[in-house]
Formats: C-alpha cells, structure tokens, sequence
C-alpha cells in the first residue's frame, strides 16, 4: 500500500541571527519579502497540495507568529523552554502530525515554478526511501554560494558532497525520530542514516529558487518574485 504524506510541519522556530536589525522584533518567517510575510509563500505552495494539517514550530518572539497563523487553519508546536532544532521539532510536533511520513520545509526561501510539495509527492516511493529531498542545481540557485549540500546519484541517492542544494523541502519517514536519545537535534543525524543504509534520495526542482537568509536575500527574492515564470 502506497503511503503518500498528508502533513506538513513549517520550521518556523529559529532566532534569524544572519538577518541582523531586521529580526530584533519579529521573527525571521514574519519578514516581508514581496509585500506580505516570507513564511506565507510556502504556506501557500503548502495549502495547495491539500494536506490533512499543517503545525508550524515557533521558539523566538512566538507571539508575533501566533498572531499571524492564528486565522491560518495552521495548528503550532510550542517549543519552550528550549529551542529543539530540525530533528527534536519535528519529534515534538509529532502529535499534532499524525502518522508518517510526512513533509517538513524551512520558511526562508522564495519558489519560482512548479510547486515544491506537488513534485515530492508526485515521484515519492515509500518502498525504497525514507527521506525524499528536493534539491537545486547551483545555476538555478538565486544568490547561493557554496559549494552545495550533496552528489545526486543516477538513481536519485544521495551522498554528502559538493553538488546539489538541498531546497529545504522534503518528505521524510518519522518512525526513527525516538531512536535518537537528545532532546535537541538536527534532522542531519537521520540523513546520515538513511544515506548509509541507500534510502536518502533527492529529486532536482526544475524552476529558480532563492535562499533569504540575509537581508541581501530579500531584493534578490522579489527580483525572482517579479521575473517571468520558468
């Protein structure tokens, strides 16, 4: 039986610290970016594909996003007094989530072309992998440097190295959360073990895409927002 995801959680918790003045009363995902908050773009791609819910993590200034969500239809994970970081947020947002598998996307970054979750979804295999990431070749990435996050195998396996971007959207398989004995933790510790075991995969997004991580990646952003689809 196939398992396709029906839930959404929105990483919306850090503290923003690379954008400076600008997240000193507000978090990060309440910046505007194109007239209206940054986390409302993917919250828009993610209302599309229809999901069962949608929970959104907060840790810094929550207020400020309680207020904004609140008429959203969004459900949120309260993380106090601790920030848990990708992996221990995701573990505590699993009660409201549901079963697995499901999506998770970072708030931070601008889409332009087909929707990130309906790709995901569309070419997800539940019997060969447990993380299905979607991945940006450098020349689509709008102001990125680095040198990438992974190689992209024929096959669509993954493996650390210089290569492909990981876009910050995924589908990944929870069950493996509670193995892990911290409380606050990265998502990366269970890629390295799907990457081991030959289940993280990765798929290229065809369109452009743009990382607002700094206040630089706000005018690039609405250049990207304002160009003709792709």
């Amino acid at each position: 039986m196939r398992h396709d995801p029906d839930a959404i959680m929105l990483f919306a918790a850090g503290f923003g610290t690379r954008m400076g003045p600008l997240t000193a009363t507000r978090p990060k995902p309440m910046i505007p970016v194109g007239g209206r908050p940054l986390i409302d773009h993917t919250l828009e791609l993610a209302k599309q594909v229809e999901p069962r819910v949608i929970v959104a993590n907060l840790h810094y200034l929550p207020e400020v996003l309680e207020r904004h969500l609140a008429p959203k239809d969004v459900r949120l994970s309260r993380e106090h007094p601790d920030i848990l970081d990708t992996g221990g947020g995701l573990l505590a947002a699993l009660p409201l989530l549901g079963a697995e598998p499901v999506y998770t996307a970072n708030t931070d970054a601008i889409w332009q072309g087909p929707n990130p979750f309906e790709l995901l979804r569309t070419a997800w295999e539940p019997d060969r992998m447990d993380a299905f990431l979607l991945c940006v070749e450098p020349a689509s990435a709008v102001g990125h440097q680095g040198q990438g996050d992974f190689l992209l195998g024929q096959d669509g396996r993954l493996r650390r190295g210089p290569g492909v971007i990981y876009g910050g959207i995924q589908i990944i398989r929870t069950d493996s959360l509670r193995d892990i004995p911290e409380r606050s933790f990265s998502l990366n510790l269970l890629w390295n073990r799907m990457e081991t075991e030959g289940r993280l995969f990765g798929l290229t997004y065809p369109g452009r895409w743009c990382d607002v991580g700094r206040p630089d990646g706000i005018r690039l952003a609405e250049t990207l927002l304002e160009a003709p689809d792709v």
